[in-house]
């Protein structure tokens, strides 16, 4: 009963404003009303990443609960972590409206939110009465308006740590002035070093752009690798409109969804032969041989969003069964003897 009443929500969400669409799939998960098939698992999908116990691979990126609002109904959809926010320290509203836009020719969106959300006190206290469960990690932002962004990473952290299994460092929003300039090696190793010091015993992730050079993604692995972060997500949004058929092709934001696939990908192969450090491959993923074709590319984990939209909350679980199916038919025994099996195709 539940599918079928999300297969007819999803329906009527798709015909009306794509943020105030959003607005209500959050209501509807604050009411019970979407599908809670519980973490799907099994021998082959569990696995550990950064030290991270996972019941499968398949995560939900962030910026759909940016507020920690849903954490317990998400934790129940399928998923084997969830990552909220992205949180900065004052509460901010974000770019002017509209700043998402559903390119549905290209099973795509492009948005230029700007970090819209209730600031990292308000998502601290939520995120302190969340329970237990999958891993569940908060996404560190800056303030618009702040004279040290750095810093505010920082201060996010310190806040909201005690309360999440790991938090990931976004210098890759293209939708913040000039907030992509701190994936630069010297301002990157400071804005780290920060970091880290305040982090506990919490893993810092690191989130990066699929707009980078091959010099960049060195710099950034061995950047990454000196501070000791724990995880590189890879990737965010991209500010490449190639090939694109929707209307909405040339608005400003960042474009995510299936036209990101194969850019995303390459990147992490790329990035997989220059570190050890865990990847989470990010970027149009749809099925569950899109996700295990990032694993096999590199990815240790992956992570949906647009691909919800489209699809559904109940394609999470849909996913994991999928690459379940796969690992079994091509003979691994976990998720984890896959990673990097076929990278080369990528490179």
């Amino acid at each position: 009963m539940k599918q079928l009443m999300e297969q007819l929500g999803l329906k009527a969400l798709l015909k009306i404003d794509p943020e105030l669409a959003h607005g209500l799939a959050i209501k509807a998960l604050k009411m019970g009303l979407a599908p809670t098939p519980a973490p799907v698992t099994s021998s082959r999908l569990a696995t550990k990443v950064a030290g991270l116990d996972m019941p499968n691979p398949v995560g939900l990126a962030a910026g759909f609960d940016k507020n920690a609002e849903v954490v317990a109904p998400l934790s129940n959809a399928g998923f084997g972590f969830i990552e909220v926010g992205a949180a900065t320290p004052i509460a901010q509203p974000g770019n002017p409206k509209p700043r998402l836009f559903r390119l549905s020719e290209d099973r795509a969106s492009i948005n230029r939110f700007g970090f819209n959300n209730h600031g990292s006190e308000a998502i601290a206290a939520r995120l302190s009465k969340r329970g237990t469960g999958i891993p569940v990690g908060l996404n560190l932002g800056a303030n618009k308006t702040s004279s040290n962004r750095a810093e505010d990473f920082a201060t996010v952290l310190k806040q909201a740590g005690p309360y999440v299994d790991f938090a990931t460092v976004n210098v890759s929003s293209p939708n913040t002035e000039k907030l992509r300039d701190l994936q630069g090696p010297m301002a990157l190793a400071a804005l780290l070093d920060g970091v880290m010091q305040v982090r506990g015993d919490t893993p810092v992730f690191l989130k990066i752009a699929p707009d980078l050079t091959d010099q960049d993604l060195a710099d950034i692995a061995k950047v990454a690798t000196e501070a000791h972060v724990a995880a590189i997500i890879t990737t965010n949004t991209t500010l490449d409109r190639a090939g694109l058929q929707s209307q909405h092709r040339d608005e400003m934001g960042g474009l995510s969804g299936a036209p990101l696939f194969e850019k995303s990908t390459r990147i992490l192969a790329k990035l997989s032969e220059l570190t050890n450090i865990p990847l989470i491959g990010v970027g149009g993923i749809s099925t569950g041989e899109q996700a295990y074709a990032k694993i096999r590319a590199g990815a240790s984990a992956v992570q949906l969003y647009t691909a919800l939209v489209y699809g559904g909350l109940s394609l999470a679980a849909k996913i994991a069964r999928e690459l379940d199916v796969l690992l079994e038919r091509d003979g691994f025994k976990n998720v984890r003897d896959a990673v990097g099996t076929d990278k080369g195709r990528w490179l």
